[in-house]
């Protein structure tokens, strides 16, 4: 029977790294066979054992049974060893942990959840264009699910629930990665710290974990390794190859795995005062894949570039520069698939250059509440519908990771709301992509844009065509007002319903059916042909009867279409056309 963990000291941390990075170091081989992205140099699983080993000889050299001393010094150790993109994530998530656990001698399990949370917090900083359907990604799920696990239960059970929920949120990365499915494997990055999650259950366990001798041998085909459900890999690749050999050198467009330590010096270059933020932006226009860490007078700079000596000019102007490391990624991946020819593999015919085009011209982005609205607006060729609206905006980062996720060209955006239009016209700066927003206010004008577009017309006159479609629509709500005021000369009481017009109150009435009317009768005139009704999820079946009733009795010439929203507080919205 394993030992009840109300809380954990250093020790117990101590014991939990170690059995992590153990773990992590016997399943090098097999990660870096997953390693597709960001680009094909199959080192992920080196990187991130390099890193946690490094962090691991730390808290060897100052052992403590505080957390929070212990949390710190695995953090220093991971900074100043961390390598590649998933190796310096990795020492972001444990930074954040350690700052949140700072001054803790032990930490119960809610305390541990928390500081995992402060941890994706940390790394998403870090990364100046997060990618989903990677270490982000699986980290993030495992952690807000940690948050949510209740409360009284202990460590080792709470870390069985991050580690199932971080094996669920990798077995979904293809389905967010188009790269990932094309060569039918999970995540690398996120495969390595599922081995890390693992070594920590198996430490609060008090066992070992039991790994085969020829384990570095271990076949890394999808279907011994992380299944996806539907994932047809016969048809896909050759499924005996590693990952990488789906990959043509030639896609690689930053050919140098650049890295570096920075130690600020104030006033080395006259002019020249380090900003983390724009240090950051000078070092983007140089190439990708760049994280930069800033710790006192530490930096830690990671990038992909095809100079990397412009790079290290650009951070001399604010200090000195150690442990550098520049990698070759192209003779990297050539080298891999120069070993599988010696080897007897027949190399197949790379199928990266179909992979790294965008798979269709265009791509769409909208912002909508409710399972109805949300289908509809999939049905009608929306690629990512996020989450949000009125009271629950999206932020620029969700609409970049949603612009990333699609494998297109050119990627519109229906805000669908006032309040999330400038959140999406910043997201435009943050992506690679050609982003357009369409300035949507509401849902019935974010559909009226998405059914004006045109597959075979070009961006700019399907940009033209659906700014114009807005004006075309009214739009109209119905909800309760939740205090006592007047707004449009209009005096509005609690509780009563109010309709409102593309933003304009134009009625409060004492009844639902009265507020609806009112509004439809504003709305409605001459030249009106269509009225499309949503229903919210409070709706009623028999007073959304009435006013289709209601609507073919006063309008008999009126077409009146009815759909299922789902969206919470209106019970109703209308569009005219």
């Amino acid at each position: 029977m394993s030992k009840r963990f109300i809380s954990i000291n250093g020790n117990d941390f101590t014991a939990m790294v170690l059995a992590g990075a153990d773990n992590l170091r016997r399943n090098v081989d097999k990660v870096n066979g997953l390693n597709v992205f960001p680009v094909p140099d199959g080192d992920t699983g080196t990187n991130m054992n390099l890193t946690l080993t490094a962090g691991c000889e730390e808290l060897k050299k100052k052992p403590s049974s505080h957390i929070g001393k212990a949390a710190d010094a695995l953090s220093k150790g991971l900074l100043m060893g961390a390598r590649g993109n998933s190796g310096v994530i990795l020492s972001q998530l444990f930074r954040g942990f350690a700052k949140h656990v700072h001054d803790l001698e032990n930490v119960n399990a809610q305390q541990f959840a928390s500081a995992l949370q402060q941890g994706v917090e940390t790394a998403y900083k870090a990364v100046v264009k997060p990618v989903e359907g990677t270490i982000l990604t699986v980290s993030k799920e495992a952690a807000k699910h940690a948050t949510q696990v209740k409360r009284g239960g202990d460590v080792l059970e709470l870390m069985q629930e991050v580690l199932s929920k971080a094996n669920e949120a990798l077995a979904r990365t293809p389905e967010q990665l188009a790269v990932l499915k094309q060569v039918g494997v999970v995540d690398a990055g996120g495969q390595g710290l599922v081995c890390v999650y693992e070594g920590f259950v198996t430490a609060l366990n008090g066992g070992l974990l039991q790994v085969e001798e020829d384990y570095a041998m271990m076949d890394t085909r999808l279907d011994t390794v992380s299944v996806v459900p539907g994932l047809n890999l016969a048809k896909e690749v050759h499924a005996h190859l590693p990952a990488q050999a789906h990959l043509a050198t030639e896609d690689i467009e930053f050919g140098y795995c650049t890295e570096f330590m920075l130690t600020i010096e104030p006033g080395k270059v006259a002019g020249h005062v380090f900003d983390e933020g724009r240090f950051r932006d000078q070092l983007s226009k140089l190439g990708d894949s760049l994280l930069v860490v800033a710790d006192d007078e530490l930096v830690k700079v990671h990038i992909h570039a095809e100079y990397p000596g412009e790079v290290m000019n650009q951070a001399m102007n604010y200090g000195a520069l150690s442990r550098i490391k520049i990698e070759n990624m192209r003779d990297q991946h050539s080298h891999i698939l120069e070993e599988m020819t010696t080897e007897g593999y027949e190399t197949p015919v790379s199928t990266a250059v179909e992979a790294a085009a965008p798979g269709k011209a265009y791509g769409f982005v909208a912002v909508a509440l409710g399972e109805g609205i949300t289908e509809i607006l999939s049905s009608v060729g929306v690629d990512v519908v996020l989450s949000g609206g009125q009271t629950m905006n999206p932020s620029t980062e969700d609409i970049v990771n949603a612009v990333n996720s699609i494998d297109a060209e050119t990627i519109y955006v229906l805000p669908n709301n006032s309040n999330i239009i400038l959140a999406a016209q910043q997201a435009a700066d943050l992506v690679d992509k050609t982003l357009i927003v369409i300035p949507s206010k509401s849902i019935p004008q974010g559909l009226a844009a998405i059914l004006a577009f045109q597959e075979k017309a070009d961006a700019q006159t399907n940009t033209e065509a659906m700014n114009e479609s807005l004006r075309r629509v009214k739009s109209g709500q119905v909800t309760y007002a939740v205090r006592d005021t007047n707004m449009d000369g209009i005096d509005i009481k609690q509780g009563h319903f109010i309709g409102i017009q593309d933003g304009r109150i134009v009625s409060s009435q004492p009844s639902l059916m009265d507020a609806c009317k009112k509004l439809l009768e504003e709305m409605i005139d001459e030249g009106s042909e269509i009225v499309t009704i949503l229903t919210g999820e409070d709706a009623v079946s028999a007073e959304t009867e009435e006013l289709e009733a209601f609507i073919q009795a006063v309008y008999p010439e009126i077409e009146v279409e009815l759909h299922p929203g789902g969206q919470p507080l209106y019970a109703y919205l209308f569009s005219v056309e």
